[in-house]
């Protein structure tokens, strides 16, 4: 029987191809999305990758630049403002486009916000949704205003909705243990409210998140009517 002789190059396996700076930054929104920001190190990340840390200096600078680069990948995930669109519809399918981009990465919305400067991807993004409001009619100081307002509704109910998924265990059977132990005469609110959950008919954040974007939307439509009478 013939023997196949093994040479040195034939004996390893197939080398992998070059690291990217792509996949730095892909594996480093793994690591967050699976342990948070805190799990998240140049260590860890040339774990990961199978590479000792030093070399990922060849594709970022720091763990600041990975930082940068990371929201700049979320933020791609959230469908911007078309054109022709007017400013009422981008910024409600802006805000729902988002909030679908932060559940899948719950750690984002702090750190987008944290960024003193990010990168050319957050750089964009601010100055899309600022000119959408700018050419309805807003004013500088009204469209920072807004976005400011959209996108601090926007993180509370995302925090908002990642403290209750990992607080609110048991969805009906909870709440009918929490309703067999209420004093319903002293509260009646909380009974009618735990009634509701416990038969199946509770809080829907979906509903609730848009009921309050339309509300914020509505206000400032008053404030751009005003903006344009100026």
């Amino acid at each position: 029987m013939a023997v196949k002789r093994k040479t040195g190059r034939g004996s390893r396996s197939k080398p992998r191809g070059p690291l990217t700076r792509e996949q730095v930054l892909r594996a480093a929104v793994r690591i967050a999305d699976e342990g948070g920001l805190e799990a998240l190190s140049m260590r860890e990340l040339g774990r990961r990758l199978g590479v000792e840390a030093m070399s990922l200096y060849h594709h970022v600078a720091g763990k600041d630049e990975v930082l940068d680069g990371i929201a700049d990948l979320v933020l791609a995930e959230i469908d911007l403002p078309a054109d022709g669109d007017d400013w009422r519809t981008s910024m409600r399918a802006r805000a729902l486009s988002a909030r679908e981009a932060f559940a899948r990465h719950p750690w984002a919305p702090a750190l987008v916000d944290a960024r003193v400067r990010g990168g050319p991807g957050r750089l964009r993004y601010l100055e899309t949704v600022l000119a959408v409001l700018r050419r309805a009619g807003f004013t500088l100081e009204h469209a920072l205003q807004a976005f400011s307002l959209l996108d601090g509704y926007l993180y509370g109910s995302c925090q908002q909705s990642a403290t209750r998924a990992a607080t609110d265990a048991g969805g009906a059977d909870a709440a009918k243990a929490f309703l067999s132990a209420l004093p319903t005469q002293e509260f009646p609110n909380l009974a009618a409210m735990a009634a509701r959950q416990a038969a199946g008919s509770g809080h829907d954040e979906d509903r609730d998140f848009e009921f309050g974007l339309d509300l914020i939307l509505d206000g400032l439509q008053r404030i751009l009517n005003e903006d344009r009478l100026h």
